[in-house]
């Protein structure tokens, strides 16, 4: 019988695909938006590195890919309700590692780690689903790879993307600003099982902090 490492999926992504829906991404951005950047000197020269927002709404990933200088891969959910059907295979295009909730999801983070300790950049919304317009608790998943891997993290505020397709629809373009913290991190864990829990759950509180104060108080 295979073992269960022999039976997990090769992890592979198609870099010019990605080069080429960045370009678009960014494009359909600057078209369809009224778009506003802040911070952009923010980001390091190369990776690791972890790019960590708020999900606020489906698009959120597009942005993410708009405002890296560097294709990135994704950390995300694997079933994606609040998507339209007609968009949910292009996260699938681009190539991503899923986490199943209420699993381990163990492929997703061993592959998160070998991207990072190649100096990647990966990106993580620590919410989790997009179903809510103000920020809510971290899931463990970013503390858990700083404190594995010793990347930093980079906070971003993505403001205005809910309306974008609202806004669209009356024929005008929405203001929409993305505004980039300054790398924080990378935290260290240690301890018993209990311990290093609690120390999580300290990480992913000042994360959520860190995009915090780069959204407006009534989303924070």
């Amino acid at each position: 019988m295979a073992d269960e490492k022999s039976r997990d999926p090769e992890y592979k992504p198609n870099q010019p695909l990605r080069r080429f829906l960045q370009f678009l991404a960014r494009g359909a951005l600057n078209a369809l938006t009224d778009l506003e950047i802040e911070g952009e000197e923010n980001f390091p020269k190369s990776g690791p590195l972890i790019l960590v927002g708020n999900h606020f709404s489906f698009i959120d990933p597009v942005a993410f890919v708009s405002l890296a200088p560097w294709p990135m891969d994704f950390v995300g959910g694997a079933v994606t309700p609040h998507a339209p059907k007609i968009v949910q295979f292009i996260p699938k295009l681009w190539g991503y590692l899923p986490v199943y909730r209420g699993t381990g999801s163990q492929y997703a983070l061993k592959e998160a780690q070998k991207i990072l300790h190649r100096g990647g950049v990966l990106g993580i919304f620590p919410e989790g689903g997009s179903w809510a317009q103000v920020l809510r608790p971290a899931r463990p998943g970013a503390a858990l790879l700083t404190a594995q891997t010793g990347a930093p993290l980079l906070p971003v505020g993505l403001i205005g993307l809910p309306k974008v397709f609202p806004s669209l629809r009356k024929l005008k373009r929405a203001k929409v600003k993305f505004r980039i913290g300054k790398p924080f991190g990378p935290f260290k864990i240690s301890g018993s099982r209990y311990d290093q829990r609690h120390q999580l759950n300290d990480i992913g509180d000042e994360i959520m902090q860190k995009i915090a104060e780069l959204l407006p108080s009534d989303q924070a």
